[in-house]
């Protein structure tokens, strides 16, 4: 958990112990006039309970984190905020690039690392992502690590050895306590933005394959509390079939979380 406004309301999943996290990753949509009336058709949709159930962070793009943490702050929503992304370095000359302590003024608690968009279209290494890993973890925030195989590897029979090295590059250096406190997204490449959502049992295969990493380097007690989010083509109609699963603890939401609707009808189902 992020927050301690959060955490009074929030219930663990009984069956894990873990306490669930569902995201809404808006990607490079709404300006922040937009972004203001989007949060607040969602938090009129939500009911109380409906934050027992779940943390609900909302990641909108930089130019919109101070008008949404005003909005969050003032009418006391019970929202977490969240960043898509950070630069490794702390300052410097890295024009158009955003740092992680910048990100931790302006209250964010979860920092999206590695998406398979950062990975793809800007060339987002592993080394790259471990070090914005690190960034984030130094500045008092969690990431949400996105790993997942692309099509191609899945057919060669590599999902496994695509997510173990993404996994093991990311987390492998952390001290035990920080490694628990990661959220691990498995996000398979070829189920974003696609409309065809991953088998429950696919989705279920892969998160248990992220827990068998942080167990091999760990054991039970760190493996057992980290969080792990499925992202890929997420909607009303599936999202329990995902939260259901044994190794799944919440969701992260790309395309859905732009409609306020939408959005609410995943964390109620």
């Amino acid at each position: 958990m992020a927050k301690d406004k959060v955490s009074m309301e929030l219930r663990p999943n009984p069956k894990s112990g873990r306490y669930r996290l569902i995201s809404g990753n808006w990607k490079m949509n709404l300006n922040h006039l937009e972004a203001i009336q989007t949060v607040q058709k969602l938090f009129f949709l939500l009911k109380p309970q409906d934050y027992s159930y779940s943390e609900i962070s909302i990641h909108p793009p930089f130019t919109d984190l101070r008008p949404i943490q005003l909005l969050i702050d003032s009418d006391k929503m019970r929202f977490t905020l969240g960043a898509q992304n950070c630069h490794f370095e702390p300052s410097g000359a890295f024009t158009g690039e955003i740092s992680a302590p910048m990100l931790a003024k302006l209250n964010v608690s979860y920092v999206i690392v590695g998406h398979s968009e950062r990975r793809a279209y800007f060339a987002e290494s592993d080394e790259v992502v471990r070090a914005k890993v690190e960034a984030v973890f130094r500045s008092q925030m969690t990431p949400i690590i996105c790993v997942g195989e692309s099509y191609q590897e899945r057919q060669d029979g590599l999902t496994s050895d695509r997510l173990h090295s993404q996994v093991d590059s990311a987390v492998s250096f952390l001290s035990p306590e920080l490694a628990s406190r990661c959220v691990v997204a498995y996000e398979p490449i070829w189920a974003i933005g696609k409309g065809a959502a991953a088998d429950p049992k696919d989705a279920q295969e892969g998160a248990s394959i992220i827990r068998s990493i942080f167990e091999e380097l760990w054991g039970n007690s760190v493996s057992s509390k980290v969080r792990i989010q499925y992202g890929g083509s997420v909607n009303p109609s599936n999202a329990k079939e995902f939260m259901d699963l044994p190794d799944i603890d919440g969701l992260l939401v790309g395309g859905a979380a732009l409609d306020p609707d939408a959005f609410a009808r995943i964390i109620q189902a």
